[in-house]
This record gives C-alpha cells, structure tokens and sequence, in this order.
C-alpha cells in the first residue's frame, strides 16, 4: 500500500478542486528514515513535515510558531498527523493559536509523567491542556507502550473528544516497532480523513 493514494482532490462546493494536505508532525528527535511519518512522506506529495527550530531540543512556543507556518501554507483543510510528543503540540495549538485544521491523527500519545518521558529536553510541553481539540481527531495507541499508557491515552481521548483506536502491541508505533510504511495506520488515516470530509 502506497502513502502517494493519500493525495486525492476534494472537491468544494463552488471552489473546484482542493487538495488535501497532510502535514507531518515528528516527536522529538524528528522522525528517521525508517520511520511510517518518513516514509508517507517520501511517497505523498501532499504530506509535508513542518520545520521547528530544533528537533533535539524542542520549545514549546517555538513548535506552535512552526505549526502555525505549516498549517499557513497548507490550509485549513489540512489534516495534522502528528506522533508522540507532536500529540502535546497539536493540543497546545489547539488551546492556543487562531489557526485551525481540519483534523488531527494523533498517534502515541505520551505520558509526561511516565519514567520514559524526556522531561529535561522536553519540559515546555509537560502542562498539556485537556480542553477538547477545536477539530476532529482520532488518537491511535498501542497496547504496550511504554511512553504512555492505554488508560492515559484513553483519558486524553476523553479530555479531548477525541475517537479512540487500540492497537496490539506495537510499543511506541516508530521505527523501532519494524512497521516499514505501515499500511494499517495508513488505512486509518485514509478513514480518518473521509470521515472528516463527510463531516464537512
């Protein structure tokens, strides 16, 4: 399965064609090259990974800075597909910027308070607000994860009004979980995103 069948037009009512965009939003670190984001990104001309200031040593205000700028290019009807620590920022996003999208994928949601969280490189991120997102989303965890647990990924789907989807045991659902392009998160993402349209 091919990330490039993502990139299909919508169509307005009076606008002609749209293109859906994806933006692609890392963890920490950003996303390896084995990585699914990575790979969906090479294969779909219509996933484009924003760019904060550090990858390494992410600042909060820096990554809503550089979500703002992604979503200003790609439009409101982009949908954010975001993993790990990349779930924090779109809720903080959510709470704080005058932009929007049309939905977030949000994948692996992290504990700040579990013993895995990077708590000295991440700390601007460790308030995380629990208002519901200002549009659709869908958080997909997985039944091992060490980064956050099923319940807390649970609780935030709550919090967030956010659908829930568990996984089987896939840890933290990155490279190290061997999914090469992973085409089941694929298809969700596909479902996720015609869901969104017949919600518009």
């Amino acid at each position: 399965m091919q990330a490039g069948t993502m990139a299909a037009d919508r169509r307005g009512s009076g606008e002609g064609k749209i293109m859906r965009r994806f933006v692609i939003l890392p963890g920490i670190g950003g996303s390896g090259e084995r990585h699914w984001q990575t790979l969906w990104e090479r294969s779909d001309p219509a996933m484009r990974r924003f760019r904060p200031a550090s990858w390494d040593a992410p600042v909060l205000e820096q990554w809503i800075d550089a979500l703002d700028e992604a979503v200003g290019e790609a439009g409101p009807s982009c949908i954010l597909v975001a993993h790990s620590l990349a779930c924090l920022l779109v809720a903080n996003w959510s709470a704080r910027s005058n932009l929007a999208a049309a939905g977030a994928f949000l994948v692996s949601v992290p504990d700040p308070q579990s013993a895995a969280f990077p708590v000295q490189a991440a700390a601007s991120f460790t308030a995380t607000p629990a208002a519901p997102l200002r549009f659709p989303s869908l958080i997909v965890a997985s039944g091992n994860d060490p980064f956050g647990s099923v319940n807390y990924q649970r609780c935030r789907a709550k919090q967030w009004a956010s659908r829930f989807i568990e996984l089987s045991a896939l840890g933290h659902i990155n490279a190290a979980s061997g999914l090469d392009d992973w085409p089941e998160g694929l298809r969700l993402l596909r479902e996720f995103a015609n869901g969104v349209d017949r919600r518009g």
